[in-house]
Order: C-alpha cells, then sequence, then structure tokens
C-alpha cells in the first residue's frame, strides 16, 4: 500500500467515524445536562421542603404557654412576606412561631431551644442574596438562598443553604372561605434554578398556614 493509498483509507475512516463521534459528544453533553438538571431539582425540592414546614408552622402557640397574645399580634407578626426586597427582585418570607413540646428545628436542622428565641418566639427566615466573596463583575450561577434563624443571643443569624438560585417568588392564593375562617392561608412558592450557563428551570410548590390566629 503506497502513501496515497493510505491518505484514502485515512479520509474514509474519518468519514466514517465522525457521525460516531458526534453522536458520542452529543449523548455526553445531554448526560451531563441531566444531571445538571436533577441537582437543581434536587436542591430546589429540599428548599421547599424547609420553607413549607415553616409556613405550616407560622403562628404556632404552645397550649401550655403564660405568654399572653400581644394586642396588637396580627397575622403579619408570625408570617410576613416582604416583596423585592432581595437578589434580582426576590421575594422574602419571615415566620414566627413559639416552641412545642417536642424538638423543635430550625432551617438548617438544628434543635430551637428557649435562648434561641424572642418574646417567647422562634425566628425563620427565607431569602435570596448574591452569592458570598464573588467580585463584582463575576459571572456566578445565580444567588444563595438564605436562612435566617436567632442564636443564643437573640440576634439574627444567617446561613446559605444553596446556591443556584436566580430568585424566590411568594404569593398569597385566595383561599376557600372554609380555609379563610379556621384561619389558613395558601401560599405559592416559586423558585427559579440555574446553572448559570443554559439551565433555567421554574419550580413552585402550594402550602397551606396550620396555625395561624
Amino acid at each position: 500500500m503506497n502513501l496515497l493509498e493510505c491518505l484514502v483509507a485515512l479520509a474514509i475512516s474519518m468519514a466514517l467515524l465522525n457521525p460516531l463521534l458526534k453522536t458520542s459528544a452529543d449523548l455526553l453533553a445531554k448526560q451531563v445536562q441531566h444531571e445538571k438538571t436533577q441537582a437543581l431539582i434536587s436542591e430546589a425540592e429540599r428548599a421547599f421542603e424547609l420553607i413549607g414546614r415553616a409556613i405550616r408552622m407560622a403562628g404556632y402557640r404552645n397550649i401550655n404557654s403564660s405568654q399572653q397574645p400581644t394586642k396588637n399580634a396580627s397575622k403579619n407578626t408570625y408570617l410576613d412576606v416582604q416583596k423585592k426586597t432581595g437578589y434580582r427582585g426576590s421575594d422574602a418570607i419571615v415566620i414566627r412561631h413559639e416552641l412545642s413540646n417536642g424538638i423543635d428545628l430550625d432551617c438548617i436542622g438544628n434543635v430551637l431551644s428557649k435562648d434561641r428565641t424572642k418574646n417567647q418566639l422562634a425566628y425563620q427566615g427565607f431569602l435570596v442574596d448574591r452569592q458570598a466573596g464573588i467580585p463584582k463583575g463575576v459571572k456566578v450561577n445565580g444567588g444563595s438562598l438564605v436562612c435566617q434563624s436567632l442564636d443564643r443571643e437573640g440576634r439574627k443569624q444567617n446561613t446559605t443553604l444553596m446556591n443556584g438560585v436566580n430568585s424566590l417568588l411568594i404569593e398569597e392564593l385566595n383561599s376557600s372561605m372554609q380555609s379563610a375562617e379556621l384561619g389558613q392561608k395558601l401560599y405559592k412558592v416559586e423558585l427559579q434554578m440555574t446553572d448559570g450557563v443554559a439551565l433555567n428551570i421554574r419550580l413552585e410548590r402550594t402550602f397551606s398556614t396550620r396555625n395561624l390566629p
């Protein structure tokens, strides 16, 4: 086989292999995108679980509590949605409740105790902030979902739960007459997740309060 025949054979081989290589590369890219998507959805589900649990606890009062309800207390005292106060116009939510006789956990799984309350009310907040430690002008994959709680001195402390959150939107829905009479409210919580490149996923869940006065 001379040089010309070798070159022709090589060209034919490349022509046959190129489609296979391109298909393999496409499959690999789709697999990576699928794994990124599943990771973002998993993170969002964890956030929904924490926010939903807090909403259900809003306004809880221990039957054995010696504290009398404040005259000026309102539903906003126990659950307050703050519109467009965070990263890229994200909403924030603040929730207060008394401690139960069992084990109460904050949004990062730490046990809540009486010294982590203010006026006998535990505090939990969720907001989206710009990722800490990232210089301005540097491209980031969304903001950080931040959980707020009280330390043992009664001061607010922030803990980053996850990154990749483009926005958090919270909307109060019109609940049924029966739910309204029971003091229950419905809230739609929407998370927009991103990998900072090509993926932008919008997910939402609806949660109902159980303990508002």
